[in-house]
């Protein structure tokens, strides 16, 4: 079960544990409730949320990140376990050992992907995607060319028009993808701790101060999965990250996408990823397991 985003985005709530729940609580009074073990992951926007340690203990025993959010929806700290996986131990000596050379192929494959499902994103919109596409043949091992910036000052334009600048700290559509990627972050987090993997330790993501350059490594192919839902949103005319926009950006993990096995979602896709690069850091094969760069839409 890929599990629920649970956001608490109202001043002055009060989080706590009541056997199996999480529970919310306002001026003493619990306003609502969610079963530990449907959660996915808790994202925390709003100020002045205070937090039970029973709590806090029972998020990371399920491997459940709690992500405080800033400015413009953007994570500014992340919960972690400490002991994820019975095998933790092991396979995070293995990632530590990891070659250059196999962080470089893993990165490759990784920005291969990401540019596909930019392509697909381009195509499901109606835009041309047929010049994204081909950057991806020329990614190397590594990429030194910087592909995945060539990729992305095409694809923007193509996506939101020629007006359209990335920008986190900006607010309309910026704001949009900044939520939605967080929901993605924390769901990739989710999935490297379960497989034993620590978050810090990234493929090309390797900044001394960035405590999930692995998630942020692996959440890259997923992102034009984002794009596409905040794309359908503006297109509505929503522009704005609100009560009603939210539940529908939070979507993005159980969307769901073609892969060898069939149809998954993309928190099962992230799961599969993970443990892919379990594998690969052990030896045991030389591919990552990504999604195939279809994506499914709804009509």
């Amino acid at each position: 079960m890929i599990g629920r985003i649970v956001e608490i985005a109202e001043e002055g709530r009060h989080l706590a544990k009541s056997r199996g729940f999480l529970t919310v609580a306002a001026q003493g009074v619990e306003i609502g409730r969610v079963p530990l073990d449907d959660i996915a992951a808790v994202i925390a926007s709003a100020h002045g949320i205070t937090y039970s340690n029973n709590l806090l203990v029972a998020l990371a025993e399920r491997c459940v990140p709690l992500v405080v959010c800033g400015s413009n929806h953007r994570p500014a700290a992340f919960l972690w376990a400490a002991d994820g996986h019975h095998e933790q131990a092991g396979r995070m000596a293995d990632q530590a050992a990891a070659s250059k050379p196999l962080r470089k192929r893993l990165w490759a494959q990784i920005v291969r992907a990401k540019i596909e499902f930019q392509g697909a994103t381009l195509e499901a919109v109606g835009a041309r995607h047929q010049g994204v596409r081909l950057l991806a043949r020329k990614v190397r091992i590594g990429d030194p060319d910087n592909v995945e910036a060539q990729a992305a000052r095409r694809y923007w334009p193509l996506l939101f028009g020629n007006d359209f600048r990335r920008d986190r700290q900006a607010g309309g559509i910026n704001a949009m993808l900044n939520y939605t990627y967080t929901v993605v972050r924390a769901g990739t987090a989710r999935a490297v701790m379960a497989a034993g993997l620590h978050p810090s330790l990234g493929l090309a993501h390797r900044q001394r101060r960035n405590a999930f350059a692995l998630a942020d490594d692996l959440m890259e192919p997923f992102r034009p999965v984002a794009d596409l839902l905040v794309y359908d949103l503006a297109s509505e005319g929503v522009t704005e990250v609100n009560k009603e926009t939210k539940p529908r950006l939070a979507n993005v993990l159980i969307t769901d996408m073609r892969t060898d096995h069939g149809v998954s979602p993309v928190g099962s896709c992230l799961q599969q990823l993970a443990l892919s690069v379990v594998r690969c850091v052990a030896g045991e094969t030389r591919a990552l397991e990504l999604p195939r760069r279809t994506l499914l839409r709804d009509s």
